[in-house]
């Protein structure tokens, strides 16, 4: 009786955990799908929300920056996106910390010049005092199709 007992605990307590996981996914995915409106809106404000004060970000042409640069290049008027879209959304939990990773479409005018990227995408978010920030970001483009 005592190991059914146990069992049924273990069971329990697994599910548990498996809801919040899925919760923290949920919540991971929403926080990306946020940063690729606030980019889309040019809105510095919603991105300084999500990013760290030691946040880093690499860009698909290799140019490293921090918070401060990033958010003013995100109120930069000359790239205006019309279309950002995050698809193969994976979500890697260990504990406070969390590897989101996918493929990024990005489409619209930069400096009057119409662009389409295609690329991959990996951010890592910490969990600090309940509220989850990206603290790195890296893109690379991926080729275009022949």
């Amino acid at each position: 009786m005592k190991k059914f007992m146990l069992a049924v605990v273990l069971l329990v307590a697994t599910s548990a955990f498996a809801q919040n996981d899925r919760a923290e996914v949920s919540m991971l995915i929403a926080l990306e799908n946020a940063w690729n409106q606030a980019q889309l809106h040019h809105d510095a404000k919603a991105l300084d929300a999500l990013v760290a004060d030691t946040f880093i970000t690499t860009d698909n042409d290799g140019v490293l920056m921090n918070k401060a640069q990033f958010l003013a290049d995100a109120k930069d008027t000359s790239y205006e996106a019309t279309l950002m879209a995050n698809t193969d959304v994976k979500v890697i939990l260990y504990k406070d910390t969390a590897v989101v990773a996918g493929v990024y479409h990005s489409k619209g005018t930069s400096a009057g010049k119409a662009f389409d990227h295609r690329g991959r995408f990996t951010d890592t978010w910490v969990n600090q005092g309940g509220k989850w920030q990206c603290v790195a970001s890296h893109t690379s483009s991926l080729k275009k199709a022949p």
